[in-house]
C-alpha cells in the first residue's frame, strides 16, 4: 500500500491555550505515520469560507457543525492574527489513524462527567456541550483539532489548504504586547534525538516551553544540510579547540610520560595541544555536525535525521526559554529543565535555543525560517494523483 498524505488542523483557541505541545505528544507517540510537515499560519475569511463549504460538501455526521465552528472562529480576533498549526502526516492508512487519535465528538453533560476518559486528543481537550433541555442546541463547542475520515476528505481539503499554505509565509506578525515589554524572538531547535522512534518526547518539550507564556509564531520540520550544520556550529569549532585542545593535550603528554618512563617539556605539551589536541576537537566538532545533519564532513556516507524549528516571541523571549531549557550539559542542569530531564550529555542534548538576539538573527537565515516545505510536499504528492 503507497504513503498517503493527511493533517491535523489544530484550531486557533487550541494554540492560543498553548496545548499545541500535549496534541502533538499525543499525535507523535501513538501513531507510526511520518510528520512530514508542519506550518503555523493565520487563516483569513477567505480560507475559513473555502474550508467550510468543504466540510458542508462532505455533510456527514460532526462536519455540518465543524464548517459552522470555522467560519465564525478561523478569522483574525481585533487587530492580532489568530494562530492555526497545520501538521501533514505520511504513511499508509493516515486518514484512519490520526482520526482514532483525534477521537470523535461526544455531548457532555454535568451529569455524565465521569463518562469522559480522556482517551482521545479531543477527550482532552475538546468540549461539546449542548442544553439537556435541547439536546440540538449547544451551549459550547470547541472541537480542538480537524481531521478527516477518509482519504477522498483529506485529498480535497489538500487543495484547498495548498494555495494559502504557500502564500503564508512562514511567520506570523502583528501581535501587540503591554507597553514596557522587552519583546524578543529566538528559535528554538528540537534535535535529532527526539525522533529516533515514535515518542512523546518532542511534544512534551514543546508543553514544557508553554509554561513560559511566549507564543509560537513560527514553526518547522527541517532536515539539516551539511553546509547548514558547518554554517550552523561553526562558531563551536574554535570554542572546542581552545577549550578542548589544551586538556587532550596535557593527558596525551601523561600518558606518553608514563608509557616511555621519561619527562616531556612544556614545549612538548603544546606540540601536543596544537596536534592532537586539535585534531580531537575538530572530531567531537565533525561529531555535533554529523548528529545534527546525518553527515559527516570528508565522508560519502550519510543518514537521514530530523529536527523540528520553533520561533517563539514575547516579552524577555531569550532569557524565558534559556531557562526552560537549561545549561548545555544536562549533568549540570537543574531539575525541571528539558535537559535534565531528556538530555544525555553535551552533543546530544535534546534541544538549541539562540543565546542572544545576534545569534537569532544569525541562526534563522542558516536554517531559513521563512521558508516552509509543507506546501512544496502537499503540491508533489497532489501532481502525483
Amino acid at each position: 500500500m503507497s504513503n498517503k498524505l493527511s493533517y491535523v488542523l489544530v484550531t486557533p483557541y487550541t494554540v492560543a491555550k498553548s496545548r499545541v505541545g500535549g496534541v502533538i505528544a499525543r499525535l507523535l507517540s501513538q501513531t507510526d505515520l511520518e510528520l512530514a510537515g508542519a506550518q503555523m499560519f493565520a487563516p483569513g475569511k477567505d480560507f475559513a469560507a473555502a474550508y467550510a463549504k468543504s466540510l458542508r460538501a462532505q455533510a456527514k455526521g460532526e462536519v455540518s457543525f465543524l464548517a459552522d465552528y470555522v467560519e465564525q472562529n478561523f478569522t483574525a480576533a481585533g487587530n492580532e492574527n489568530c494562530r492555526a498549526l497545520f501538521l501533514l502526516f505520511k504513511g499508509e492508512e493516515p486518514c484512519k489513524k490520526l482520526a482514532a487519535i483525534c477521537g470523535h465528538l461526544h455531548p457532555e453533560h454535568k451529569s455524565k462527567m465521569e463518562e469522559i476518559q480522556g482517551q482521545s486528543i479531543r477527550d482532552t481537550y475538546a468540549d461539546l456541550i449542548v442544553d439537556p433541555k435541547e439536546p440540538e442546541k449547544f451551549v459550547y463547542f470547541e472541537p480542538a483539532v480537524l481531521t478527516p475520515r477518509t482519504q477522498e476528505e483529506a485529498d480535497i481539503n489538500l487543495k484547498i489548504f495548498l494555495p494559502h499554505l504557500k502564500s503564508a509565509g512562514n511567520i506570523i506578525e502583528g501581535f501587540s504586547y503591554p507597553a514596557g515589554a522587552k519583546v524578543e524572538r529566538t528559535l528554538v531547535i528540537i534535535k535529532p534525538d527526539n525522533w529516533t522512534y515514535s515518542s512523546s518526547r518532542p511534544g512534551t518539550i514543546i508543553d514544557m516551553f508553554s509554561r513560559t507564556g511566549l507564543r509560537i509564531i513560527g514553526i518547522k520540520v527541517h532536515n539539516f544540510s551539511l553546509a547548514e550544520a558547518l554554517d550552523f556550529y561553526g562558531p563551536v569549532e574554535d570554542a572546542l579547540k581552545s577549550k578542548l585542545a589544551p586538556v587532550f593535550g596535557k593527558k596525551a603528554r601523561s600518558l606518553l610520560e608514563h608509557e616511555f618512563g621519561i619527562p616531556l617539556t612544556e614545549e612538548t605539551e603544546k606540540a601536543l595541544s596544537d596536534s592532537f589536541g586539535v585534531e580531537y576537537a575538530r572530531d567531537q566538532f565533525e561529531q555535533i555536525v554529523e548528529f545534527m545533519s546525518g553527515h559527516r564532513p570528508g565522508k560519502t556516507e550519510s543518514r537521514q535525521v530530523k529536527c523540528m524549528i520553533l520561533i517563539y516571541e514575547g516579552d524577555g523571549a531569550i532569557g524565558k526559554i534559556r531557562d526552560v531549557l537549561g545549561p548545555t550539559d544536562p549533568l549540570k542542569a537543574p531539575g525541571g529543565t528539558i535537559r535534565r530531564e531528556f538530555g544525555s550529555n553535551v552533543m546530544v542534548n535534546t534541544a538549541h535555543a539562540s543565546d542572544a538576539a545576534e545569534s537569532f538573527e544569525r541562526e534563522k537565515k542558516i536554517v531559513g525560517i521563512n521558508e516552509n516545505t509543507t506546501a512544496a510536499i502537499i503540491a508533489e504528492y497532489l501532481g502525483q494523483r
